[in-house]
């Protein structure tokens, strides 16, 4: 049976016989483990299924099925669908759905529904509905490879932006020269429909499974803590995981492999080095084609590019990871500072300035240093182990620790602009997005169980008015208890139902990450969308109830004679300093808002007979705060001065003549080549200042 299993396969890749040679595998060299491991599979999927035919013989009943509208449908557990559900409904739905949410957690559409349940049906334009997509797309990508290389496959997830599988394959390193043929490959796994199967097995079963292949036993050793987990099968691909997945792979209609690189095993560098292979896929071939002309559009709006045409800030060698900023660069950088910090003010937050280096037992005490010690910086003193902070919230919980607390005093909200390292792997550091040396607007709100609800509620109001200065919109996701998490349920349960008022109050759209919450307090995550309809997550507002425990914090209660725990939110708006101007660089592909600017007045003189005036003018908007520029090239032209202030993004262009002078005015017009016309020079600088004050979008036609 073994034998006819590999004839079979091997004849099915002699269709793509370009692939045949030294460095790919051949038809007599296709892995061994793939025929094995079908056949232990299918032995397997028997047995689960048996298992499932009498659980439905013995357990099913009739189940209610409620939709999102209110709409409430009949089914019976263990044997209904949510596919059949969705045929119910409409062709349409029946064809573009992607994958289920039921109860709040993401279900296979092939995968009966076992209880009562609540049904949403999320297409690929759902978040939840492309993280599948794109997961089970990895499958694809998976088994060419395994099929191309021979090689043992390690993980493939989704990201934000595709997906990639790592492989450990000591052949060759994959080249661009490839990906045709690994193309190829996914294309004829796509058109053959194979269905996502999914079964249920024991360790042993899993380990046997996969005894081939060290790094899928690793896995099972250090991730599987149940005594059964579930593997899928996609064609030749066989893999451990939780899924869910797509129906087939012929709801994939475009494929593309974009880029690879190489990657460390558990991104740790002494460890086995691996080939990553990155790719995208989409339900049709239009949408494949807008993703590139984003794409193309991203490159041109890449923040590393416009920071070295604009002068913003640069990398060096001797300091990877951590930015210099120069002038231009360091006057956004203070900019958004000052903006926090003046929301700060009106917000009731206290600012405090906290060390850069903690002796370890501090780490030890918040759990950091057991979780976390290998992306901190860390070093000996004088026999004693200290490290660069990566965070600022427990030194947060030592300010509030350093004295007895009274309920009076809170909510106490402490903000800190310190700097924080962390050691991240040199191939993962990535302009401004991915760096050691960073600045944060973190803050950590200490209140009662009472305030909570108050305390979320400012804090959605404060980053709803931040991002609308930027002109972002946002989705928002509250993530819930995790599988692993410390506390008592009861705390839990009450401090989501909180948080879920919060979020309806609040007026906009949010969807539920079931069981995605830190292990210490369930989180509101924030995602912006940029100019480009990317998405990035910056802002994140998260409870806390374990570190006000290791921390063995208190405050007296209004009766005075007994102490209560205070509740913690971490809270950031920006989050990073350095990642936000990232993103704002790519946002407004360097054309900067007036009030944030680095290129705000330019001051051109018509001829070398008033360059005192333009003199004057330049140091009167200097003097009120301005960043203005002058240009006395005495062998430019007006227009070639004008046309060059543009392309270098001056929000305002102050052309100064004669006439000018003899009337105390400027001539004004915009980058855009807007015309204002004669202003006087006061009237000019104080509608500037109070466009600037004011933080206006487009302060260039509001002028």
């Amino acid at each position: 049976m073994l034998t006819v299993l590999r004839t079979l396969f091997a004849r099915k890749c002699l269709r793509l016989g370009f692939i045949f040679g030294s460095r790919f595998c051949t038809a007599n060299t296709l892995p061994f483990y793939i025929p094995e491991r079908i056949l232990l599979f299918e032995k397997l999927k028997t047995s689960h299924y048996a298992c499932l035919a009498e659980r439905i013989q013995h357990s099913s009943l009739p189940i209610r099925i409620f939709m999102p509208d209110g709409k409430e449908l009949k089914g019976e557990s263990l044997i209904t669908t949510p596919y059949e559900i969705a045929s119910q409904i409409s062709q349409e739905l029946m064809t573009s759905a992607v994958v289920a949410r039921v109860n709040g957690i993401l279900w296979d559409l092939n995968r009966p529904l076992e209880e009562d349940s609540n049904l949403e049906l999320l297409k690929f334009d759902s978040p939840g509905g492309k993280e599948v997509y794109w997961h089970s797309s990895s499958h694809v990508l998976g088994a060419a490879m395994e099929q191309l290389y021979g090689a043992l496959l390690c993980r493939g997830p989704s990201t934000e932006s595709g997906f990639y599988y790592d492989m450990f394959h000591q052949g060759s390193p994959v080249s661009n020269s490839d990906y045709p043929a690994l193309e190829e490959i996914c294309r004829r796994i796509i058109k053959e429909k194979h269905q996502f199967e999914r079964i249920v097995v024991s360790r042993d079963d899993l380990f046997e499974l996969f005894k081939y292949n060290k790094f899928k036993l690793r896995m099972i050793n250090e991730k599987v803590t149940t005594p059964t987990a579930s593997v899928y099968r996609c064609g030749s691909l066989i893999d451990l995981c939780r899924g869910p997945h797509i129906r087939h792979t012929g709801q994939i209609k475009a494929f593309k492999i974009l880029k690879n690189s190489s990657a460390f095993w558990n991104g740790d560098p002494s460890q086995e080095t691996l080939q990553r292979i990155y790719a995208i896929s989409f339900p049709s071939s239009k949408q494949l084609k807008e993703w590139e002309q984003i794409q193309e559009e991203a490159r041109n709006r890449d923040h590393r590019k416009i920071g070295r045409e604009q002068e913003l800030f640069f990398f060096h060698e001797l300091s990877p990871g951590s930015c210099f900023f120069l002038p231009k660069g360091a006057h956004i950088y203070n900019t958004l500072v000052d903006f926090i910090k003046t929301e700060y003010w009106k917000r009731g937050y206290t600012e405090v300035v906290t060390p850069n280096i903690f002796n370890t037992k501090l780490w030890e005490k918040s759990g950091h240093w057991e979780h976390y010690r290998e992306n901190m910086f860390s070093f000996r003193v004088e026999n004693d182990t200290f490290a660069l902070k990566p965070m600022n919230c427990p030194g947060h919980c030592l300010i509030y620790d350093h004295r007895p607390r009274s309920w009076r005093e809170l909510p106490l909200r402490l903000a800190d602009f310190g700097v924080l390292h962390r050691n991240e792997v040199s191939g993962a550091l990535s302009g401004l997005t991915r760096v050691r040396r960073f600045q944060q607007d973190d803050a950590h709100i200490f209140c009662t169980m009472e305030q909570l609800e108050d305390e979320m509620n400012g804090c959605l109001e404060f980053l709803h008015a931040v991002y609308s200065v930027f002109g972002f919109t946002f989705r928002l996701h509250l993530s819930t208890r995790p599988e692993k998490f410390l506390g008592e349920i009861e705390t839990w349960d009450e401090a989501e139902k909180l948080l879920e008022r919060s979020l309806n109050s609040f007026g906009l759209p949010w969807e539920l990450n079931a069981g995605d919450g830190a292990f210490y307090g369930p989180k509101i995550d924030i995602h912006i969308q940029d100019a480009i309809k990317r998405y990035h997550q910056c802002a994140t507002i998260q409870l806390d109830f374990q570190m006000p425990a290791k921390f063995d914090l208190s405050y007296v209660r209004k009766d005075g004679s007994t102490t209560q725990r205070p509740v913690m939110i971490h809270r950031a708006i920006l989050g990073s300093v350095e990642r936000m101007i990232a993103i704002l660089v790519e946002n407004y592909a360097g054309k900067w808002p007036f009030w944030l600017s680095p290129f705000q007045v330019m001051v051109i003189p018509v001829a070398g007979n008033v360059e005192d005036y333009a003199q004057v003018v330049h140091q009167k908007f200097h003097d009120a705060g301005f960043i203005v520029d002058i240009d006395l090239d005495p062998g430019s032209t007006l227009n070639r001065k004008i046309r060059k202030a543009q392309l270098a993004q001056f929000n305002f262009i102050l052309v100064v003549g004669e006439k000018e002078k003899l009337n105390g005015t400027v001539n004004v017009r915009t980058r855009d080549n807007k015309q204002h016309g004669e202003r006087g020079l006061q009237e000019t600088v104080a509608r500037l200042k109070e466009l600037k004050d004011s933080r206006v979008e487009k302060a260039e036609e509001q002028f």
